[in-house]
C-alpha cells in the first residue's frame, strides 16, 4: 500500500503487475477504465482514480478501492480501512462490514461490474491502449460473466 496518495499520470503504464491491460473510454463518460490481469489469473478494474476491484481467478471479490476507503475480504466479510494521519504516524482504521453492509457493499459492487459488461457487450466504448495481447475485450468481457454468475461474492481471507 502506498505512504502517499495521489493521481496517477498515466495509470496503464504504471499498472505493471497486470502483465495484459487495457485501457477504454466508455462514449458516455469521461473518465478512462484502465482493467487487466496480473500472471496469477486475478483481475483488475480502475474506473478512474477514484475506484478499483480486484477479483481472484475464479471471479470472487479480493480487495477494492473506493473515494478513498481501502476495502480486502475476510473470507465472510470485508474489512473496511480508512488511513488516518496525524504528524507523526499514519494509522489504518478497520470497519468490518457484515450483515446489511456487506450485501449494500456487495450490490455496489456487482452493479458497477452489470454496467462494465453491458458497455463491452454493446460496443459502446474504444480502445485507447492495450499491453500485453491482442484484443483483450473478450476475455474481459468473460471474465465479468464470471464474476456476476459466481455463488460465492467473497475470495478467501487475505493474509497480511
Amino acid at each position: 500500500m502506498a505512504t502517499n496518495e495521489g493521481d496517477r499520470e498515466d495509470l496503464l503504464a504504471e499498472a505493471v503487475a497486470l502483465i495484459r491491460r487495457l485501457e477504454i473510454k466508455p462514449n458516455t463518460e469521461s473518465d478512462k477504465l484502465v482493467i487487466g490481469f496480473r500472471a496469477v489469473g486475478w483481475l483488475s478494474i480502475y474506473f478512474g482514480q477514484d475506484m478499483m476491484y480486484q477479483f481472484d481467478e475464479v471471479g470472487r471479490f479480493r480487495r477494492g478501492y473506493v473515494e478513498g476507503l481501502l476495502y480486502r475480504t475476510q473470507g465472510d466479510a470485508v474489512a473496511q480501512l480508512r488511513r488516518e494521519r496525524s504528524t507523526t504516524e499514519t494509522a489504518l482504521l478497520r470497519h468490518d462490514l457484515t450483515g446489511d453492509l456487506l450485501t449494500k457493499f456487495q450490490g455496489q459492487v456487482l452493479d458497477k461490474i452489470r454496467w462494465l459488461h453491458t458497455l463491452l457487450a454493446a460496443g459502446d466504448f474504444i480502445v485507447l491502449r492495450q499491453v500485453g495481447g491482442d484484443d483483450l475485450v473478450p476475455e474481459v468481457s468473460a471474465f465479468l460473466t464470471r464474476v456476476l454468475s459466481s455463488p460465492v461474492f467473497l475470495a478467501p481471507t487475505i493474509k497480511r
